[in-house]
């Protein structure tokens, strides 16, 4: 009886759970101090097995046979709470401590991120959200580009989604990102909405940069955007960096790149120009298996990419897991402020093709797709962890997934339907502050610079 109430309570999380209460349900704890206090047969009373309790008693040369009796009602509580699944207390769960599905991996460094982490419903409901909507933007994204409303670059980030929300749930005000062209998730995790990234895909008005910047070319406050040219991004990230460090605002700049990226020379220069000047810069390589459509075994001599730096440490972390990036990324931020530059690898996947006009299976088969899909993917590992802890309730995840569905179905809508930009926006907020009142060289017309918003980032 003892070791099947011991798996019902490790079934159902009890050391792990704290209810709404404050209480800190200790079921197998519990159990122990009974079982060192010789009122074991108590456990048998509680599930009603009197016989089963009267032998116990008498191997424990417990003579109080009454007292367990006494002790029953209490333990039949106890008891429903293991068999109902502690379904009812957990549906009521503030927060719960839960471990890392894959260990981390560490270079240069004698400790690294904490492997056992809190989540609470707040932020279970946030990052779910979250992650839902990234995924709804990308379909949504990749529907319209087949509707060839959606033309030229387009870069869909579904199935990485727990690298963008777990790197941005420990990110502070004063931090920074700048990542390649594979940004819809990360503009709108930085503050645009879901119909500004739509729109400027599909060229509209209320697009985030009106319709000009497209797929590849998204701004928000503290997100130096997407950049077109492969590893392109990380020495102006190291910029940034350089201009936290001068700041002295303790801010932090992430740069974000491929394991195709990972091969740049510039990517190695910036390391050491960051180690030289330790400067609080966190270099992530986002290692979905496959640059463009070769594999990394195929492209890179070594594919342990975080240890990369040589003397720059680094970090392997599970990128579908987004409480190991959330924790991998709080443990960068505090390091590279102190000490300097790090190299975080997310080991993740990418579903769709390199961009939309690669089918992404000329080079892996659709079972191995399939296959990350159904045991590997970021939103249903987080949506099953979050209804066993009790944190998030199915009701309350149709709920969320409904709402969601709505706000993407009608920021769809805006981004078919809205107005595209007037001719006079090829010459309009050039730049963030003209230097000079006409445009040179565009045409014998001396056109005149039009300035209408304030530029983002500068």
């Amino acid at each position: 009886v003892a070791k099947q109430l011991q798996k019902v309570c490790n079934r159902r999380m009890l050391v792990t759970t704290t209810t709404s209460c404050g209480r800190r349900l200790v079921g197998w704890s519990m159990l122990n101090l009974l079982q060192r206090q010789h009122v074991a047969p108590l456990v048998s009373c509680s599930l009603q097995h009197q016989p089963a309790a009267a032998a116990l008693a008498a191997k424990t040369k417990t003579t109080n046979f009454n007292m367990c009796r006494n002790y029953s009602s209490f333990f039949g509580l106890f008891q429903n709470a293991a068999q109902s699944g502690v379904q009812k207390s957990n549906k009521y769960a503030t927060e719960a401590t839960v471990q890392v599905h894959r260990p981390f991996k560490l270079h240069r460094l004698d400790k690294g991120p904490e492997s056992t982490v809190t989540l609470t419903k707040e932020d279970a409901t946030k990052y779910y959200t979250q992650m839902q909507t990234i995924r709804r933007i990308e379909t949504a994204a990749g529907n319209l580009y087949k509707e060839k409303i959606i033309r030229g670059f387009c870069h869909l980030y579904s199935g990485q989604e727990a690298c963008a929300v777990g790197m941005k749930a420990a990110m502070r005000e004063q931090d920074n990102i700048i990542s390649a062209y594979r940004v819809h998730g990360w503009t709108y995790l930085m503050g645009v909405p879901p119909v500004g990234v739509l729109a400027e895909l599909t060229g509209r008005q209320s697009g985030c940069a009106l319709g000009k910047g497209g797929s590849m070319h998204m701004y928000a406050p503290n997100f130096f955007g997407g950049n077109g040219i492969v590893g392109a991004q990380v020495p102006l990230g190291t910029g940034v960096a350089l201009a936290c460090q001068y700041k002295g605002n303790g801010g932090v700049c992430l740069s974000l790149y491929g394991d195709g990226a990972a091969n740049q020379g510039q990517v190695f220069e910036s390391y050491n120009m960051a180690a030289l000047w330790k400067l609080p810069a966190i270099f992530v390589c986002e290692n979905n298996n496959y640059a463009m459509g070769t594999s990394t075994a195929r492209g890179s001599s070594n594919t342990d990419y975080y240890t990369r730096g040589d003397v720059v440490p680094g970090i392997w972390v599970d990128g579908m897991d987004i409480l190991a990036v959330r924790s991998a990324t709080e443990f960068a931020i505090e390091y590279v402020n102190k000490v300097g530059p790090i190299v975080l690898e997310t080991n993740t996947y990418r579903y769709s093709g390199h961009s939309m006009s690669d089918p992404g299976t000329s080079y892996r088969t659709r079972e191995e797709i399939q296959e990350v899909r159904q045991k590997r993917d970021p939103i249903t590992s987080f949506k099953e962890l979050c209804i066993e802890h009790g944190l998030l309730s199915a009701d309350e995840i149709k709920e969320i997934d409904t709402k969601v569905r709505k706000e993407i179905d009608e920021a769809t809508q805006v981004a078919k339907n809205d107005k595209e930009l007037p001719v006079t926006g090829l010459w309009t907020d050039v730049y963030s502050n003209n230097l000079e009142p006409k445009i040179r060289g565009l045409s014998s017309y001396n056109i005149a610079h039009i300035s209408q918003r304030k530029g983002v980032n500068h």
